[in-house]
């Protein structure tokens, strides 16, 4: 449960961010509101920056197998798939 839990803060985050830059975007907030805002912004960027870095050391550690990294090469083109 635990995990769901940052997820759900690291949507709430994003979700907040958002309110904030559309806030920011009408030029309606005084130029102390504006900072106010941005520096709100700032701390959640931060925030979901650092959770979404513990998410991929997660991942790392999930894809290790006797100690060393199994990771596979991604290939994003699809035509070079039984084109040999």
């Amino acid at each position: 449960m635990p995990a769901k839990k940052k997820s759900l803060d690291l949507e709430a985050s994003l979700s907040e961010l958002e309110t904030i830059v559309a806030q920011m975007e009408t030029g309606e907030l005084t130029l102390e509101q504006s900072l106010a805002a941005f520096e709100q912004g700032i701390k959640l960027t931060r925030d979901c920056q650092t959770r979404l870095q513990q998410a991929e050391q997660q991942v790392q550690m999930l894809i290790e197998q006797n100690g060393e990294p199994s990771l596979t090469e991604f290939d994003t083109d699809p035509q070079d798939h039984g084109a040999s």
